[in-house]
């Protein structure tokens, strides 16, 4: 158990974190994340809860990847706009990205973002706000900060009920029309594995938001622009891959983790 208390679904940030931090230690990482290994070696949790093998790591850290390099892009185009991580966890998307001049919000609950306080300092550009994704109190927050605006998701949205999602993403799209916003998604079919898995750790935090097509979320206000599965990463980001990845675990991976399971989609508001 981690030496903080953590609510049920709060406390699935260890299963990223895990996976980060085994990749990195890994030979020839996919993802090189030094902060996170630096947390599971400091913080107190049962990790062998959290580690859900080589499958799961290689889901989370493409799926990861696929987010930072949105992010990436974004931030090429607008250098001093501001990035809002919804349900930010202990994600160390900051640390991969910044470019020097990005303004930040780490968004969370109240008990994620005292634990995360542990390992991260507000900044001058780079600040942690503690309340629920699905509530309007940080709105004006974001607002105050320069614009376009970058809103993206890591893992979240799947455990929130279909109502707070869609009125946390219709919000989102009238407040900030021209935003471009960055989530995973997963099909119902995928469910039954999912708790199943979650049962067998004791970890009592089962999916419940399930999308089977982004295009269906278009009628929030949100324009697909891009879609991606995660055996089928952006070809900018393709080709930056070892090639161990590009010519044989994507194409062996493809019929298990295709676009049938579970796909990161880029949106714009409005």
């Amino acid at each position: 158990m981690a030496d903080t208390e953590l609510g049920a679904v709060q406390s699935t940030l260890f299963i990223p974190l895990v996976a980060r931090a085994r990749a990195t230690k890994g030979p020839n990482p996919l993802l090189r994340d030094p902060k996170a290994v630096e947390i599971v070696e400091s913080a107190r949790f049962d990790d062998a809860a959290y580690d859900w093998g080589r499958g799961s790591v290689w889901v989370t850290v493409v799926r990861t990847r696929i987010l930072d390099w949105w992010v990436r892009q974004f931030l090429a185009a607008h250098p001093e706009g501001t990035v809002v991580e919804l349900g930010t966890g202990l994600n160390t998307r900051f640390e991969r990205t910044d470019n020097g001049t990005v303004h930040w919000i780490d968004l969370d609950l109240p008990d994620t973002i005292a634990f995360r306080h542990r390992f991260f300092a507000d900044t001058d550009r780079r600040r942690m706000i503690a309340a629920s994704l699905t509530s309007e109190d940080w709105l004006d927050t974001v607002a105050a900060l320069p614009g376009p605006y970058f809103f993206v998701s890591d893992g979240v949205l799947v455990y929130l009920d279909d109502d707070d999602v869609t009125d946390t993403l219709s919000r989102i799209a009238r407040r900030f029309p021209g935003a471009l916003l960055a989530f995973d998604t997963y099909a119902r079919r995928t469910f039954a594995g999912q708790h199943k898995a979650v049962a067998k750790r004791g970890i009592d935090a089962p999916w419940t938001w399930a999308c089977d097509d982004p295009r269906t979320l278009e009628q929030l206000g949100l324009r697909v622009v891009e879609s991606a599965a995660i055996t089928r990463p952006p070809g900018g980001l393709r080709r930056e891959l070892p090639a161990r990845y590009r010519r044989f675990l994507l194409p062996l991976l493809d019929p298990v983790f295709g676009a049938a399971t579970a796909r990161v989609t880029l949106f714009r508001a409005g």
